[in-house]
Order: structure tokens, then C-alpha cells, then sequence
């Protein structure tokens, strides 16, 4: 897997940016640009638009009784940015900390955030016939996260990507990062 660099996702934002204002808001099954990267033994896709940037994983410092899932805060260039393990959050098995680990920092609602995951895979464009609407599942799992499936075929392989709303997660009440 090749990590994805900051200049790549700078150039998908300025190409986005020149899109227009409704490339921002578009919902997954309509289709677009999505970061893919992995979460356990799943492969996940966000908006590429609320990517800032990519970070390789330094310990944060540790903010006392918060949830087990905020592992702390970090400094980014004077900026407090509070990290969230998404493998902790999401429920994942494990969430081991390896050279291949991890930070995409978001812009969501204006506020800087950290998602530590276990690696970026790629940048993918999927159209809206690549998508399907995600499932409805009568349980504890937080499918309400997820916009859709997308189908990536490579090869004769085709796999599929968890399309997840990032911006709905990350400003979800039991998070209280966002207002």
C-alpha cells in the first residue's frame, strides 16, 4: 500500500475547490473523491474534502477522565487538536501502534480533529453507480455513520469500502468535540 502525501491531498482540495461549492456537500451515493484507509481487518472511505492531512502516530498527551477512545491532544503548528482512535471507537479487536499507524487530520465544522487509524490506503473516485445504500441494521452497531457501500474493482479482485460520514461521527454528542 502506498501512504498517501500531504501534496496529494492538497492537490484533490484545490481541484475540489475549483469544482465548486456543491463538490463539498455531496452525499456518498451521489459519488466522488474518498481517502481509503483501514480499520482492523476493514477498508473504510471519507470525504476527501474534510482531510487536512496525513501524519505519521506520536503519542498525544493524555487528557484526564475523557473517554477511552480520546487518547489526548496534540500540538499541530499552535493548533490544540484532541486525537480520536477510531479503532477504539468503532469497537475494533485491537488497536496496536506500528510504524504503519496513522493520523488524518480532519477539518470538521470548522474545528481541527485527529482520527488515528491503522493505515491510508489510497484516494479513490467512485461514481454513484459504484455505491450502494448502506444497510439497515436493527442493532447496537453505529451504522448510522455509514453512508454507503462502495464496490472498487482492481483486477479481476472487486472489494468493498465502508463509505463513512466523518463530519456526522466526529460531531456526534457522545464525542462532544463539536457543537
Amino acid at each position: 500500500m502506498d501512504m498517501i502525501t500531504d501534496a496529494a491531498v492538497i492537490a484533490r482540495h484545490e481541484t475540489a475547490r475549483h469544482a465548486g461549492p456543491s463538490a463539498a456537500a455531496a452525499p456518498a451515493a451521489e459519488g466522488g473523491e474518498f481517502l481509503t484507509f483501514r480499520l482492523g481487518g476493514e477498508e473504510y472511505g471519507i470525504d476527501i474534502l474534510r482531510v487536512q492531512e496525513i501524519r505519521s502516530y506520536e503519542p498525544p498527551t493524555r487528557i484526564a477522565n475523557a473517554p477511552h477512545f480520546i487518547k489526548g491532544v496534540v500540538n499541530l503548528r499552535g493548533v490544540i487538536v484532541p486525537i480520536i482512535d477510531l479503532r477504539l471507537k468503532l469497537g475494533c479487536e485491537t488497536a496496536e501502534y506500528n510504524a504503519f499507524t496513522v493520523v488524518i487530520v480532519l477539518n470538521v465544522r470548522g474545528r481541527v480533529v485527529g482520527a488515528v487509524v491503522d493505515s491510508v490506503s489510497d484516494v479513490l473516485e467512485l461514481g454513484g453507480d459504484h455505491i450502494k445504500p448502506a444497510p439497515g441494521l436493527q442493532s447496537n452497531v453505529e451504522s448510522n455513520f455509514i453512508t454507503g457501500i462502495g464496490s472498487v474493482k482492481s483486477g479481476d479482485d472487486e472489494r468493498m469500502l465502508i463509505l463513512m460520514d466523518i463530519e456526522g461521527l466526529m460531531s456526534s454528542a457522545d464525542m462532544g468535540l463539536v457543537n
